[in-house]
C-alpha cells in the first residue's frame, strides 16, 4: 500500500481500522476490511504521506478523514528484536530488554484432533 510493490502476503502486515485507529493485524484474524503494507518505517511513512489508509480501508470521508496511526506506528517502529550489544560490551554481559506480553490466540494454530463419532464406532466391530 505504501510503496506499491508486490510481495507475498506472508511478507506483508495486515492493517485494519478500529474506532478511528489503525491497528496492526499480524495474525490476519481481525474482522473487517484490511490493507497490507510492508512492515518497514519507509513503507509506513509513504502510506501516511499519500493518505492511503482511509482510501484502502474505504473509510467514510475518503482520504480527507484523519485516522490515528499510533498503534500501527508502535508496531512497525518498535524494536521487535533485542537490540545488538554495544561496542565494547564484555562477553557475558546481558543487555536488559523489555518485551511486550505475548498475546494469546483463542484459535491456536496446530494439528487438529478429530474425534470419533458414534457412526465410526459402529463401523468398527470387534470379533466375538
Amino acid at each position: 500500500m505504501g510503496c506499491r510493490k508486490r510481495a507475498p502476503v506472508t511478507d506483508l502486515l495486515r492493517v485494519v481500522a478500529r474506532d478511528g485507529a489503525l491497528v496492526p493485524d499480524p495474525r490476519r484474524r481481525l474482522p473487517g476490511r484490511g490493507a497490507s503494507l510492508h512492515p518497514t518505517p519507509e513503507c509506513l511513512r509513504t502510506a501516511e504521506r499519500r493518505r492511503a489508509f482511509p482510501r484502502a480501508l474505504r473509510l467514510p470521508g475518503g482520504g480527507s478523514t484523519p485516522v490515528e496511526a499510533g498503534p500501527l506506528r508502535d508496531h512497525v517502529l518498535g524494536a521487535p528484536f533485542p537490540a545488538p550489544a554495544e561496542n565494547g560490551a564484555r562477553t557475558g554481559d546481558h543487555a536488559r530488554t523489555t518485551t511486550a506480553p505475548a498475546q494469546t490466540d483463542p484459535h491456536p494454530v496446530g494439528p487438529h484432533v478429530e474425534s470419533r463419532t458414534s457412526s465410526d464406532e459402529q463401523a468398527v466391530k470387534s470379533p466375538r
